[in-house]
């Protein structure tokens, strides 16, 4: 028999979607840029080239912020309109699917209008790689991929989480993706340091960019796709990608927008091959709409998921 906590967190989640969708990113005093400004005063404080340093600034920031989660979820889960308030300001907090697609359309902006320069400083927006001499079809190819990543580090993977696991599993995954983001790439500097927090974030990923796939093949046909396509890409090619949740997710994509991603990119001075993804064209500026509007539909099937598995779980946290 489902329980009035799990209908209230369902209620929460699906509320907090919503609020993504009609709002975005808070413009001032997002939590999630707040909780960035701590982790790098700690980082300053704290570092050290050893991955032992680095397991305890992880440890510390994501069991802090799932703690402080685990105290809201207990102090209102026996009241259910605080807790369905509570789960919707979090699953807003820590969904970043409008305003992901609100740049890709903004980089598609430039490019419809013929400017490439606009549209290479623009893409900065969305992806770490070097823009500065990628051609129109290049800045397409990059933004798809973040389009396709994104979906699954801030929609997918977040909200599965928050289904099992409520509040807590909402806020700590955020905060391990944000450390991941900010440490886990392999420089000179966080390649011991932040290893950890690149590590975490993969198993944390594990679930939601496999379900983030799955739905984009499942969703292909409406953006005049084959899941066909989308589910060979995913064979066959997601494998080769250096990470181990981006490949099967973008390799989706690419399959299903019949395109083909993947390939070299620099990042200042190291390149890093990320192989081929998917047999299509080269990826073209209206791509971007069609990838946009394919992860839009991703983030509504993934509500629902997350929606019945609220409902359906043990109570976990709490």
């Amino acid at each position: 028999m489902v329980n009035q906590r799990s209908v209230s967190r369902a209620l929460g989640i699906v509320l907090g979607h919503a609020a993504d969708r009609c709002l975005g990113d808070p413009a001032r005093f997002h939590p999630v840029a707040g909780f960035g400004q701590v982790a790098g005063a700690l980082e300053r404080r704290t570092y050290a080239d050893t991955r032992g340093r680095g397991v305890a600034f992880t440890v510390t920031l994501v069991g802090g912020t799932a703690a402080l989660g685990l105290i809201l979820e207990r102090a209102v889960r026996d009241r259910p309109v605080l807790h369905t308030a509570a789960t919707a300001a979090a699953t807003w907090a820590v969904l970043g699917g409008t305003s992901l697609g609100r740049e890709a359309t903004a980089v598609h902006g430039f490019l419809a209008a013929g400017d490439l320069p606009g549209a290479r400083q623009r893409l900065t927006h969305l992806v770490g790689r070097d823009t500065s001499q990628l051609d129109e079809s290049g800045v397409a190819r990059a933004s798809i991929e973040s389009v396709a990543e994104n979906t699954s580090d801030a929609v997918t993977a977040p909200l599965v989480l928050g289904a099992a696991f409520g509040i807590p599993g909402l806020v700590g995954y955020r905060a391990a993706n944000t450390l991941d983001a900010m440490v886990g790439h392999r420089t000179a500097r966080h390649e011991q340091f932040g290893w950890a927090s690149a590590r975490l974030d993969d198993v944390l990923n594990l679930a939601g960019a496999r379900l983030a796939a799955l739905l984009a093949a499942g969703l292909a046909p409406t953006v005049a796709g084959s899941p066909r396509a989308a589910m060979a890409a995913w064979r066959s090619d997601a494998r080769h990608h250096p990470s181990p949740n981006a490949g099967p997710v973008e390799a989706s994509f690419a399959g299903a927008l019949g395109v083909q991603l993947g390939g070299v990119n620099r990042y200042g001075d190291r390149i890093e091959d990320r192989h081929t993804l998917g047999t299509g064209r080269p990826p073209v500026a209206d791509d971007i709409d069609r990838a946009t509007t394919l992860a839009a539909r991703v983030a509504g099937g993934s509500v629902a998921v997350a929606a019945l598995l609220a409902l359906t779980a043990r109570r976990r946290a709490g």
